[in-house]
């Protein structure tokens, strides 16, 4: 499993000309999925997502996490994260999870997050899976980090 976090200070996400999903402070997460991911993989993801402390404190240092600042999220999915671009100049998409792999986790991960985030301030948005969708954000930083299943220890 993938993430793509970005720290913003506002993002939205849209299908048909309709925004789904917006946030004001928070993380952008672009989500993505592959063949051999599960719901303890997810979990760890989550926890790790929402324990980043990225955002800055009274003295300048990124020592605040999402709940400190009352942050929101907006998750959206997207396969592309597993692209495999090692040989010629298509990307390979045979890592990315199946589609209703994709989706269950997806939806999964939507669910958590709305629990584990209780205070009505912290919302949850999040894109519509499959859909053609357009991100528009306003990167604070930036700062953007990758979290990558492989490689994460918790």
């Amino acid at each position: 499993m993938r993430f793509v976090i970005q720290r913003v200070t506002e993002a939205n996400v849209s299908v048909d000309q309709q925004i789904v999903g917006a946030i004001g402070n928070g993380f952008l997460v672009l989500v993505g999925v592959s063949q051999t991911d599960t719901r303890t993989v997810a979990d760890k993801m989550i926890k790790k997502l929402l324990g980043l402390r990225i955002f800055e404190d009274e003295n300048g240092k990124t020592n605040l996490s999402l709940q400190d600042v009352d942050g929101s999220l907006l998750l959206v999915s997207q396969f592309t994260l597993y692209a495999d671009c090692r040989k010629g100049n298509r990307p390979s998409f045979t890592n990315v999870g199946a589609p209703d792999l994709a989706e269950d986790l997806y939806e999964y991960i939507i669910n958590e997050c709305q629990a584990q985030l209780p205070n009505p301030t912290q919302r949850v948005q999040h894109g519509r899976f499959g859909a053609d969708m357009k991100v528009s954000l306003l990167n604070d930083g930036p700062f953007t980090i990758i979290l990558d299943s492989e490689t994460l220890s918790i």
